[in-house]
């Protein structure tokens, strides 16, 4: 059974007529008829009476046809949907973003994308940058947002945001009512910062910029948030250096203080598979690059 012999045998049962069938169908009638005697041979059933009088259904024929409708209309419908999905307009996409991208860029490119592609379907996972860079080489995800230069080679990404680090300190602080500090301001202070198996580029660094001030931080929380870094000097439990997106988070007990001699900028990259950049994907994408800030796309072979 086939599927055109399918648009025969509904054809002809609404015209109950081989010449206006096939008129139709843009053929003549001697194939139409052979398909219809195919399809009666495959269904192992008269679909159609027919005598001097015309054309009639058979019960049989009467039973098949709504089921024969249903079958073109879902074959039909699956055509519209990898349709859709090969020109970007419907599917689905894993997506992978570290916490701090809900304060700077993801929720921007999700209204515009949710906006002009409501068919295509986004499921998101918080993962540290280290845990996506993972489920990004072992295609468990389609594209991640992440904080690392490290990146592996097949990879594309796209420069989102960049954003400088400020010095978070308790509301109660002494420093916190400067209009900036110096780092070496801190060197007496318990520092919270995020762990190194969650984010080792900005771990590294901080520890780094701290050497360059002239001394070795106290660590006395490592964390696996910068949200909870936050949190935790709310609490008047240490200072920190964070990502200066985190003021937006609102948390009451913290200050913000710019530094004096800025640090490198905390970057956020969009990570895919280079060449996987059709259908859902380069659409998703198309609204990653109107979101991002100027500079921008590069790609690792």
């Amino acid at each position: 059974m086939e599927f055109r012999h399918l648009r025969c045998f509904i054809v002809l049962a609404e015209e109950l007529h081989f010449g206006r069938a096939a008129q139709r169908l843009a053929m003549t009638q001697p194939p139409l008829s052979m398909a219809i005697q195919q399809l009666e041979a495959g269904v192992g059933a008269r679909l159609f009476e027919r005598n001097s009088r015309g054309v009639a259904l058979t019960a049989a024929g009467q039973t098949f046809l709504p089921r024969a409708q249903a079958l073109l209309e879902q074959a039909a419908q699956a055509a519209r949907e990898a349709r859709d999905v090969g020109q970007g307009l419907a599917g689905q996409l894993q997506i992978g973003f570290a916490g701090t991208v809900l304060y700077r860029g993801l929720p921007q490119v999700l209204r515009d994308f949710s906006a002009a592609h409501p068919r295509l379907r986004l499921a998101l996972r918080e993962l540290s940058s280290s845990e996506q860079l993972v489920e990004l080489v072992h295609d468990r995800l389609d594209l991640g947002f992440v904080h690392t230069t490290r990146v592996p080679a097949g990879f594309s990404q796209i420069l989102v945001s960049s954003q400088p680090f400020v010095a978070c300190l308790p509301a109660s602080h002494p420093l916190a009512r400067r209009k900036a500090l110096a780092l070496d301001g801190l060197k007496d202070e318990a520092f919270a910062i995020v762990m190194r198996a969650v984010s080792p580029d900005y771990h590294d660094r901080i520890l780094a910029a701290c050497a360059d001030a002239g001394f070795e931080p106290a660590l006395g929380f490592e964390l696996r948030h910068w949200l909870s870094v936050v949190s935790v000097i709310a609490q008047g439990l240490g200072v920190g250096l964070v990502p200066a997106a985190l003021q937006q988070a609102g948390l009451p007990g913290v200050i913000f203080v710019p530094l004096d001699r800025p640090l490198a900028p905390y970057d956020t990259h969009c990570l895919w598979r280079t060449g996987r950049d059709g259908g859902p994907m380069g659409a998703f994408l198309a609204a990653v690059r109107a979101a991002a800030q100027p500079g921008h796309h590069r790609a690792h072979p």
